[in-house]
C-alpha cells in the first residue's frame, strides 16, 4: 500500500485560475523539478511527482476536512477545488528506499538550511555584506519587526562548514531556536517545531519522551536533565551523518561548480564564531562537505548566485527594458517556461563578463532564479529503526549509540522563484543591511555608536504590555 501527499494550488481569494492555468502552473512545477533540479541535486534527492486529476466532490471533501487543520498564517490563500488537478508525491516523512511495514515506526526532521556561504561578488557595497551572512542580518530585522521574539543563533555557514563541531552548534542552535527552519515529525505527526510565527518554546524533555524509544528502546535511562541532554546529543549527531551521508551514486548534471573558497567560510556573527575569538582562538577550522552529500549540491546551486542581488538587479532591469519594448519575447526567453533540458542548458554559462546583451543579462537573472530557490529548500531526513539482520547493503544505514536506523535525505519545496520578485528581494536586502548597520553593529562598535547618537534625536517608545 502506497502512501502519498496530494499537493493542490492555492491563491488569493480574489485571483481565481482557470483550470488550464492551474494544469499548467502544476506541469511546470513538475518539468521545473524534473529538467531542472535533478540535474543539480541528482536522481535520489529530487521527487517531482506527477499530475493527477480527482473527482470535484472528493477534493470538495477533502477541504472540508483539513480547513480547520491549516495554521492561521496560510489561510489567506484558498485552496483549488475547483479544477481537481493535484500533484501526488511521495510521503517524504518515510523512508523512500524500499517499503516498511505498517507498525514499524517514523522519525522525520525537517531542516530548512538556508544560505550558506557569504557572498564574494565585486558589486557588493556595503563591506559588513562580505562578513556576515544574510540570515543572521536578516534576524535582527524579523525580531524588531515582530515576526520571532529572540534571534536564533544558528547560522547557516556552521551548518554547511563540514566540521562536525560547527555542525552540531548548528543543529542544537536549531532545536533551540526553531523557527521557521526545523521540524520533527513522529509517525507523520509534528512533534517539535513552530506552530506559530511568535513564540517558538522549545520543550527538550518533551521531545526526549517521544525520542526515547528510537535511540534508547531497552536502556534504563527515563527522565532528569542528563537523560534529555543525552537523547538530543544522539539526534543531532544522526543528523550530521545522514547530512554527510552520499546516498546517490549519480553524477548531478554537467554543472561545473562554483568553488566554495571564492567566499568566506565563517560568518563573524556566527555565536560559535564569537565564542572562538572569546577563547582567544581566531582561525575557524573548515573541513569541507563530502562531493556527494545533498548540503554540498544545495550549496553549489546556492552559489550561482556569483553577482549578488546588487550586481543582479541592473541587469533584470536590462531584461524589463527589453520586454517593455518587446513584450512578445517573453515566451521565446522562456522566463515563465517551458523548464525544459533547453532551459538548464543556458544555465550552464558561468561567466561573469557582462556583454551588454539581453541574453546575457537574462541567463544571471535565470541562474539567480535556481540560486533563490536553493536558498530557500527544506531538507527531509526520514528514520526508521531497523535490527542488525535487516540492514541490507542495498539500504542507507546510520548508527547511534544504541540503536541502528535507514535513512533516506529528500529536498523538497523546489517551486521556481517568481521572475517578479526580484525588486522585491532588491528592497528587502537594502533593509536588511541598513537595519543590521544602524541597530546592531553600530551597538557593537562605540565609534559608530557615539556617530548615532550625535546624529540623531533621542526619542522614548512605549510598547503595549
Amino acid at each position: 500500500q502506497r502512501c502519498v501527499v496530494l499537493r493542490f494550488l492555492k491563491s488569493p481569494p480574489n485571483q481565481t485560475k482557470t483550470s488550464e492555468e492551474i494544469l499548467h502552473h502544476l506541469q511546470n512545477i513538475v518539468d521545473f523539478g524534473k529538467h531542472v533540479m535533478k540535474q543539480f541535486f541528482g536522481e535520489n534527492y529530487v521527487h517531482h511527482g506527477e499530475i493527477i486529476q480527482l473527482p470535484l466532490d472528493f477534493v470538495r471533501q477533502l477541504c472540508l476536512k483539513i480547513q480547520p487543520e491549516r495554521p492561521e498564517c496560510r489561510c489567506d490563500k484558498d485552496m483549488d477545488t475547483l479544477s481537481g488537478f493535484a500533484m501526488c508525491l511521495p510521503n517524504l516523512t518515510r523512508p523512500q528506499s524500499f517499503r516498511l511495514a505498517e507498525h514499524r515506526p517514523l522519525l522525520c526532521i525537517e531542516i530548512k538550511p538556508k544560505c550558506g556561504f557569504i557572498p564574494f561578488s565585486s558589486h557588493v557595497s556595503q563591506e559588513i555584506k562580505h562578513k556576515v551572512c544574510r540570515y543572521c542580518m536578516h534576524q535582527h530585522l524579523k525580531v524588531a519587526n515582530g515576526k520571532w521574539k529572540r534571534p536564533s543563533k544558528y547560522c547557516p555557514l556552521d551548518l554547511f562548514s563540514g566540521n562536525k563541531q560547527r555542525m552540531h552548534f548548528a543543529l542544537k542552535s536549531l532545536l533551540q531556536e526553531a523557527q521557521n527552519n526545523l521540524k520533527i515529525f513522529k509517525n507523520g505527526e509534528l512533534i517539535y517545531g513552530c506552530k506559530d510565527d511568535q513564540d517558538c518554546v522549545s520543550d527538550w524533555n518533551e521531545l526526549a519522551r517521544h525520542l526515547k524509544p528510537f535511540f534508547f528502546p531497552s536502556n534504563g535511562l527515563v527522565s532528569g536533565p542528563h537523560c534529555t541532554r543525552t537523547i538530543v546529543k544522539e539526534l543531532i549527531q544522526v543528523i550530521t551523518m545522514t547530512l554527510l551521508s552520499s546516498t546517490d551514486t549519480c553524477r548531478a548534471g554537467d554543472m561545473k561548480t562554483v568553488p566554495v573558497s571564492q567566499g568566506r567560510s565563517y560568518c563573524e556573527a556566527s555565536a560559535f564564531n564569537k565564542e572562538l575569538v572569546r577563547n582567544g582562538k581566531h582561525k575557524l577550522e573548515s573541513s569541507g562537505l563530502p562531493r556527494g552529500c545533498l548540503l554540498y549540491k544545495t550549496l553549489q546551486a546556492q552559489m550561482l548566485d556569483m553577482l549578488d542581488i546588487e550586481g543582479l538587479y541592473p541587469l533584470y532591469s536590462r531584461v524589463e527594458q527589453y520586454l517593455e519594448e518587446f513584450p512578445e519575447e517573453r515566451s521565446t526567453l522562456q522566463i515563465d517556461g517551458p523548464y525544459n533540458e533547453a532551459f538548464y542548458e543556458k544555465l550552464l554559462d558561468l561567466s561573469t563578463e557582462d556583454d551588454g546583451t539581453v541574453a546575457f543579462a537574462l541567463t544571471k537573472v535565470q541562474q539567480y532564479r535556481i540560486a533563490m530557490t536553493a536558498k530557500d529548500c527544506s531538507i527531509m531526513i526520514a528514520l526508521s529503526p531497523c535490527l542488525q539482520d535487516e540492514c541490507s547493503e542495498q539500504r542507507s544505514v546510520v548508527l547511534a549509540s544504541k540503536s541502528r536506523f535507514t535513512f533516506s535525505v529528500s529536498v523538497l519545496d523546489l517551486d521556481l522563484k517568481p521572475y517578479e520578485s526580484i525588486p522585491h528581494q532588491y528592497k528587502l536586502d537594502g533593509e536588511i543591511v541598513n537595519y543590521y548597520l544602524k541597530n546592531v553593529q553600530a551597538k557593537d562598535d562605540p565609534v559608530m555608536s557615539n556617530l548615532f547618537k550625535e546624529n540623531e534625536d533621542c526619542t522614548l517608545v512605549l510598547h503595549k504590555v
